[in-house]
């Protein structure tokens, strides 16, 4: 039986209160996983993922972001949250707050989509053992190719930017998800027109994790998920080069089902997709996250 989580309030690195959930292990902790979610999604979404893996002795925490799910104010309009806040203020003292609760043991991330790309902003990031990411990537318009390239650069050059401003946020009902604050809009945005996408902005602040971090690192790329093609996964690796660095390539056919940017969360991949990556998390966790040299 999975286990339950527990809802709490935690502390961002410049105090803003976020809205987190916490899941005990059953037995023994082997070890604490982080899940930085995806742009839109609310923490609720990992909840059953999250279980799972505390079922399994891994404790998880979720979290929403400022402007996402518990921690968005009444209205968007007028709020001051930008994306990079997202990785520099609220993933670093989710993973502060549990790396200190949990200090003798390893802590891990698992990461969705928009994760990946903003957790080398965390300062934090030097305490993390390993990582797995699902579907993160670059958001570059460029690493899109045919028809899906042109629809991307629309999103990133017109449409998005315009439907932020005029209205105050964003209304993610344009590309799936809950609203977003307007500035995390307009910078997302101007990172997808950017080659070197977040690195600009990390440059800007002496390269923040993203060359630092020398763990493990597994990314899930999906060959049926229109968000995140193979080329934007591995430009988002890297980022990383340090890392020891692995690509998972999953065809539906193997899991039997089609699997897209959002599936691997769901319940059906249970005994597939959540066996192995929990598999993964746990070996990770008895090594500590070995400092191996990068695989790709």
């Amino acid at each position: 039986m999975d286990a339950r989580g527990d809802d709490l309030e935690l502390a961002a690195s410049d105090g803003f209160r976020l809205a987190a959930t916490r899941f005990d292990p059953v037995g023994p902790r082997a070890a604490t996983v982080v899940i930085a979610g995806a742009a839109g999604v609310p923490r609720g979404y990992y909840a059953p993922f999250a279980g799972h893996l505390a079922a399994h002795g891994l404790g998880a925490v979720t979290l929403d972001y400022r402007g996402v799910g518990g921690s968005r104010p009444a209205s968007l309009r007028g709020f001051p949250a930008r994306l990079h806040h997202w990785g520099e203020r609220d993933l670093d003292g989710t993973l502060g707050w549990a790396a200190e609760r949990w200090a003798d043991r390893p802590l891990l991330v698992v990461t969705h989509s928009i994760g990946g790309q903003v957790l080398g902003l965390a300062p934090t990031l030097d305490r993390v053992a390993a990582v797995l990411s699902v579907a993160s990537q670059s958001g570059y318009w460029r690493l899109w190719s045919g028809a899906r390239r042109l629809q991307m650069g629309a999103y990133f050059h017109l449409l998005i930017p315009a439907a932020a401003r005029l209205a105050g946020y964003l209304p993610m009902r344009l590309v799936g998800g809950e609203d977003l604050p307007r500035g995390v809009a307009v910078e997302w945005a101007r990172w997808c027109r950017d080659p070197d996408y977040v690195l600009t902005h990390a440059r800007a602040r002496g390269g923040a994790g993203y060359g630092r971090f020398e763990r493990p690192w597994r990314a899930y790329a999906l060959a049926d998920d229109p968000y995140a093609p193979r080329a934007a996964v591995e430009r988002l690796l890297g980022f990383y080069p340090r890392a020891a660095r692995e690509l998972r390539w999953v065809e539906p056919a193997e899991v039997g089902r089609p699997v897209g940017h959002f599936g691997f969360f769901r319940r059906p991949f249970e005994a597939t997709l959540w066996r192995e990556a929990r598999e993964w998390l746990l070996a990770r966790a008895a090594g500590g996250g070995d400092r191996a040299r990068p695989t790709t």
